[in-house]
């Protein structure tokens, strides 16, 4: 049975400057430890990437082999103290052992051990994530940026610097889910009374110099909230969603769910001043507003002064996510009709208030006792005889899949994601529009409300994602060789 953790949410949006940001990789170690931090000035237990947060950025290319030691370091009695560590957005293709969801492809790390993550990108690059995918710990804090370089990047000749990430997280007290002000780049201002105006904490700072274009890396490693975010008088044009690139689109304000990532270019090509960075919860998810600079950085021009913004921006081109296209790949698996794919699964989510419990297709998931990825290596293949009960379902192998996920009003909109894949957004929940010719490619999308419906198609291959048993016969001959400790086999060094 998982612990409960406190309810300490530390809901992150990042834009940080790798040139000044701790990172590792491809190879290196990660300890996960208990902290104290106050990143809005108010103090709060943690838990850790490398003693910090957010943790290293983890940087690697195109290709490269990652092989990070994660030792669990955790000694805090009041929080969760096993871990596992998700890569958010890799697609572990041969190595779903390492993937990372506890008791879904791996046993949690106990503390006092280690576990080598060790997997290649092969064909990937982009902007991805990592963080705790043990029970909720990783809204205590344990996440961080993921960056694959592309030496290759088609969009390489539009921009001057990609040393950039932005990343956004929101903070509560204990004994509350309702975050109080936004971290950008790891910190902000809070709105606890214990704080008084005049001990206003400083602000995230991102420096530009006037006429340089920038590509800047955007990572929800939000835990709940959806963030608007605008940088005032500046436009953004986005080439990058999720791990994939898309046809430039140019807006100035967008929407970002928990998981999310976004690439955009940004020139700085207006008057050397301060202009305010907003990241704007969503009102029912978080507490809204910019008070006494609350849900805010500042985009600095070199040269100006030392001094907060007094821009007021006014969106005029906010992000249609109908708008959005793939770059590379643009068709869509499957016939381009709904229902057309091999395989139509649909996601029904809802919410029990006498139980207070969701359920999808009428199924609470509930951790079974065994990896389910253990379960299929052992011989276990039909979805009935695999745990946990009426939360697998298997795929046939080459086949197109096409998910049909419904919203639910609690805890809405929703973030979805899957492991293992980028998929087509075919329909997003708040369109009526279906588009079956140049749809986008990502990892993350909201669910909307009750009524609202999202489409989604991908293909799959050997393994296993999420709770998607794929070709469970063949995964075996299909992943790379397991390490002995996967298989509880005790190693002595």
């Amino acid at each position: 049975m998982f612990r409960t953790s406190f309810k300490l949410y530390l809901l992150a949006l990042e834009l940080f400057t790798v040139a000044n940001a701790v990172t590792i990789g491809p190879v290196g170690d990660l300890e996960i430890v208990n902290l104290e931090i106050q990143p809005d000035d108010f103090p709060r237990p943690a838990v850790l990437a490398g003693g910090t947060f957010p943790g290293p950025a983890i940087v690697g290319k195109k290709g490269d082999r990652f092989t990070i030691n994660v030792t669990n370091s955790l000694t805090d009695e009041r929080m969760l103290r096993a871990t596992t560590i998700h890569w958010h957005g890799i697609y572990q293709n041969g190595t779903n052992w390492a993937d990372g969801p506890a008791m879904v492809t791996q046993c949690p790390i106990i503390p006092g051990n280690s576990f080598v993550y060790d997997f290649s990108v092969h064909d990937q690059a982009g902007t991805f994530w990592y963080h705790s995918h043990y029970s909720t710990q990783y809204c205590d804090g344990l996440r961080g940026p993921f960056i694959v370089y592309d030496p290759d990047d088609p969009y390489l000749d539009e921009y001057d610097i990609d040393d950039g990430e932005i990343h956004v997280a929101s903070p509560t007290p204990f004994g509350s889910s309702h975050s109080l002000s936004t971290l950008i780049n790891g910190v902000g201002r809070t709105l606890q009374h214990e704080v008084t105006l005049n001990e206003l904490t400083p602000l995230a700072v991102v420096n530009v110099q006037a006429g340089k274009r920038y590509r800047f890396r955007l990572v929800s490693l939000s835990c709940d909230a959806p963030f608007n975010f605008t940088i005032h008088d500046h436009s953004m044009t986005i080439i990058e969603t999720d791990g994939e690139n898309t046809t430039p689109l140019v807006v100035d304000s967008l929407w970002i769910y928990a998981g999310q990532r976004y690439s955009v270019i940004v020139k700085a090509d207006q008057p050397v001043s301060n202009y305010w960075i907003r990241a704007d919860p969503l009102a029912t998810r978080a507490t809204a507003g910019f008070d006494n600079g609350r849900n805010s950085g500042i985009f600095r021009y070199i040269g100006a002064a030392d001094e907060e913004p007094t821009s007021n921006g006014i969106s005029t081109r906010p992000l249609n996510e109908d708008d959005l296209h793939s770059l590379e790949k643009p068709q869509p698996p499957g016939k381009p009709v709904l229902n057309g794919a091999d395989i139509v699964v649909p996601i029904v989510q809802e919410w029990f208030e006498d139980e207070q419990v969701f359920r999808i297709n009428n199924k609470t998931y509930e951790s079974p006792s065994v990896p389910v990825l253990l379960q299929i290596l052992n011989g276990t293949y039909a979805p009935e005889d695999l745990m946990p009960k009426g939360s697998v379902i298997k795929l046939k192998a080459n086949s197109s899949v096409e998910l049909q996920i419904h919203g639910v009003d609690r805890g809405g909109p929703h973030p979805f994601h899957l492991h293992g894949h980028s998929f087509y957004v075919i329909k997003n929940a708040l369109s009526d529009e279906y588009n079956w010719v140049n749809p986008p490619r990502r990892d993350v999308i909201p669910t909307g409300f009750a009524g609202n419906v999202t489409v989604i198609a991908k293909r799959t291959s050997r393994g296993l994602a999420l709770i998607f048993a794929e070709d469970p016969e063949g995964t075996a001959a299909h992943i790379k060789p397991i390490p002995r400790e996967f298989l509880g086999e005790r190693v002595l060094t």
